[in-house]
């Protein structure tokens, strides 16, 4: 996993729950309270899992609860500083239908970046399937990140998980 996902966790720690409980995340996981994460950096998937799994335990939250918070962490300050010119949707929809391309746009050109893919279903005209790609098994956080993508909008989405690689979006 490259270290961009590990440096967006830390700091929705630090800005949401203090230093404190970020340097105590580290230690449970087993790495420096010092440790620091390059955005290009490659990082074992198990080592960012870890990690979150950490943060779980130290803010006493749920795997669920931290996907959703890292969703609307991600989508609502982190990536909306950092890559702004893919912030160009005007709508939810528009900007969830584009995740594939701009996944491949943004990664074609860092080596070992493998970002989850998706592909879309369209089963009326109100409600999208996203299939989820990915061999990380991270469903959960394509939730949240749904989520935090509704709520940059400012739009009222029905986002359920259907399944291990399916999320059914129904738009207004």
């Amino acid at each position: 996993m490259k270290g961009v996902i590990a440096d967006c966790l830390k700091n929705l720690v630090v800005n949401k729950f203090g230093q404190d409980k970020w340097a105590k995340s580290l230690e449970i996981a087993g790495l420096s309270k010092n440790a620091t994460f390059l955005a290009g950096q490659d990082i074992p998937d198990e080592t960012v899992l870890q990690l979150v799994d950490s943060v779980c335990k130290v803010l006493n939250i749920t795997m669920l609860q931290a996907a959703d918070a890292f969703g609307d962490y991600w989508v609502n300050d982190y990536a909306a500083n950092i890559y702004k010119p893919f912030y160009k949707a005007t709508t939810a929809k528009e900007f969830l239908l584009n995740m594939d391309e701009v996944h491949v746009n943004i990664t074609k050109n860092i080596p070992n970046a493998h970002p989850p893919r998706f592909t879309y279903k369209w089963e009326n005209d109100k409600t999208l399937v996203m299939h989820y790609k990915s061999s990380r098994g991270l469903i959960d956080f394509m939730v949240g990140l749904a989520k935090g993508v509704a709520k940059y909008y400012k739009e009222n989405l029905k986002i359920t998980k259907v399944g291990n690689d399916k999320v059914q979006i129904e738009f207004n």
